[in-house]
């Protein structure tokens, strides 16, 4: 069975959403970052870079959730209705590649810079000076995506790729953040996202159940 490790409100939920998409059986394994779980032996072995989420399909580890995704989307993707999840011309596939890749380097990499210096790093490291670059950083790229899905129901073509559930999770941390609110196309695009039957809780969602 496939085993996932990492859990919401992290980016394991990239990895799961797929699993759900694609009905495939797996197991869930919990890391508890906090009690340094990440750090263990075992772990670290799977990934040693210690971050989350890593796959262990048999004997293959996969690290990245990006990675992740489009691995389950290669290999199952034929059980997706209506075909895979990666396009079929080498030209869609070059443009859910570029958006892909300008998500995770472009509009997450600052969100993530966002969260390093509000709570990630000691106090003594943290940068206000930081926060606001990023937070400029994040808002020109994410006015970028929000121009480029005007119109569209997906990122590429006429049916849902991998681009889509990447840029889901990315567009729900850039609203936690509130950077959505002149990005109309990009919050209806994320909320036609989250009501589909299979999609897995949001980021905020998660945290208040981490919370309770």
């Amino acid at each position: 069975m496939i085993k996932l490790y990492g859990t919401p409100p992290t980016r394991a939920l990239r990895a799961m959403w797929l699993l759900n998409e694609l009905d495939l059986a797996h197991e869930i394994v919990s890391i508890d970052l906090g009690a340094g779980e990440q750090l263990t032996p075992e772990f670290l072995a799977l990934n040693p870079a210690a971050k989350l989420p890593v796959l262990v399909d048999g004997d293959l580890v996969v690290s990245e959730s990006a990675a992740i995704q489009l691995y389950l989307a290669d290999k199952y993707g034929g059980r997706f209705p209506g075909g895979g999840l990666i396009p079929a011309t080498p030209e869609d596939r070059g443009q859910m590649y570029r958006w892909l890749f300008f998500l995770m380097t472009e509009i997450e990499a600052p969100l993530w810079r966002i969260a390093l210096h509000s709570f990630l790093y000691a106090p003594d490291e943290q940068s206000a000076a930081e926060i606001a670059l990023a937070r400029r950083d994040c808002k020109r790229m994410i006015a970028i995506f929000e121009q480029h899905m005007q119109g569209r129901d997906f990122v590429v073509g006429a049916q849902v790729t991998v681009a889509d559930f990447n840029a889901a999770y990315t567009l729900d941390w850039a609203k936690l953040e509130d950077m959505l609110d002149d990005a109309p196309a990009l919050s209806a695009y994320l909320n036609s996202m989250y009501a589909r039957p299979k999609a897995p809780v949001t980021i905020a969602k998660a945290m208040a159940e981490l919370d309770a």
